[in-house]
């Protein structure tokens, strides 16, 4: 199946020991004398590796007939003949405890076999295991069971069934499964629009899980929660751009609030219309823009804004806040930077040479620029060793405080 049940679901309890709660020390004499101390002594020699051996007695329990262990003994059967790779006979036996209608060892067997259809890639035989565990209705095996139905049902975009499956899983209380379930169920809940339910689903679920004994199901499910509320936050400031006639403060503030939220969730492309929605309405659009702007720095007090009373990058800057795009203009600009101080840098580094003094001096200006910034530094050490690096040398190529202090 596409998803798989936790592998503790499959581990100790069935294939370790199948005759697990019959605890006798026998001799050679007294493993024939019953069906229990066969079945304990195949289980011995199982766990030593001597699968043939165990096999052997296991099906001595077996030809005994209607025995009271014969469900024990054909489990252990199932599963040794599974290490042996023995498949075909592995089932056989499953399929014998399933029948003996005992309602300990039936539902650990078709949960056997559940695991080996999944493994072997077989979901229709593996469906049918599963619910085979479910219908001998032991509380032990049912919260696997149920949350293995659920996923092999969503894998087949059979959303009503999984969610009925789900929602029995969480019924179960099981501090295992049932938040497994819940984080699932929620999941495909949010995909739907129903945040609210998944939120409470969610939050029952986690009232489940002890924080300290299991902190990845905790973290996992406080996560989702936090998702929850986001998506239903969305839907709240949605709404309000849906009234009309509303005050125009509240619009906008719902505005940013929407549009700085999607991304969070992945939608980008949706926040980016909320901008643009808001900055068109003339009744919103000074509002709209001066939340969109908080972040910029205060307008260019040096006379170098255009007519607008901006700055010519400002226009830049303020579509890729509304894109959710603005490390990438972060990205961009650093790197044309890096091109563009390299070159003046490079030439600076030279010396004077035949340049005019002026010109050398207005070389060295500019290649201070950045030396104000918090990254100016960052981009000085990278010129000069990559300066080092071009021309092969192993000492440093500019002197020490570049470029306070020039070469030449």
């Amino acid at each position: 199946m596409g998803r798989r049940v936790p592998r503790s679901l499959g581990s100790g309890e069935i294939g370790t020991n199948p005759c697990k709660g019959v605890v006798m020390s026998t001799t050679s004499d007294e493993a024939t004398a019953d069906p229990a101390s066969r079945c304990e002594e195949a289980r011995r020699l199982a766990e030593a590796g001597d699968l043939e051996r165990a096999a052997r007695l296991f099906e001595e329990v077996l030809a005994l007939g209607d025995v009271p262990q014969r469900a024990q003994a054909a489990l252990g059967l199932a599963v040794v003949l599974g290490d042996s790779g023995d498949l075909d006979g592995a089932r056989a036996a499953d399929w014998a405890a399933i029948e003996t209608g005992d309602e300990e060892y039936g539902p650990r067997a078709a949960y056997h076999l559940a695991l080996g259809h999944e493994r072997a890639g077989e979901r229709d035989a593996a469906r049918r295991a599963w619910e085979v565990v479910a219908g001998f209705g032991n509380p032990a095996y049912l919260p696997p069971a149920f949350l293995a139905l659920a996923r092999l049902a969503d894998d087949d975009d059979d959303h009503a069934a999984a969610r009925e499956w789900w929602e029995r899983a969480i019924d179960t209380g099981d501090e295992e499964y049932a938040p497994v379930a819940a984080h699932d169920l929620a999941r495909r809940l949010l995909e739907q629009g129903e945040s609210a339910r998944a939120q409470r689903i969610l939050a029952a679920a986690l009232r489940l899980v002890d924080r300290a004994a299991a902190p990845y199901a905790y973290a996992r499910l406080a996560a989702a929660i936090g998702i929850a509320h986001l998506d239903q936050a969305i839907g709240a400031f949605g709404a309000v751009l849906e009234v009309d006639g509303g005050e125009p403060e509240v619009a906008a503030l719902a505005t940013e609030l929407l549009a700085r939220t999607l991304p969070l969730r992945g939608r980008g492309e949706e926040a980016l219309e909320v901008w643009r929605r808001g900055l068109a309405d003339p009744p919103l659009a000074e509002q709209v823009r001066a939340r969109l702007r908080r972040d910029l720095p205060a307008e260019d007090q040096d006379g170098e804004a255009g007519g607008d009373g901006t700055v010519w990058w400002e226009p830049h800057v303020e579509s890729a806040i509304c894109a959710s795009a603005l490390p990438a203009l972060t990205g961009e600009v650093f790197a044309a930077l890096d091109d563009v101080y390299a070159l003046v840098a490079m030439r600076y580094a030279e010396g004077a040479g035949d340049l005019p003094a002026e010109a050398h001096e207005l070389l060295g200006r500019a290649v201070r620029v950045p030396s104000d910034f918090a990254w100016g530094r960052a981009l000085h050490d990278s010129f000069a060793e990559r300066l080092r690096s071009a021309t092969g040398s192993q000492e440093q190529v500019v002197p020490p405080g570049w470029p306070e202090a020039p070469a030449g």
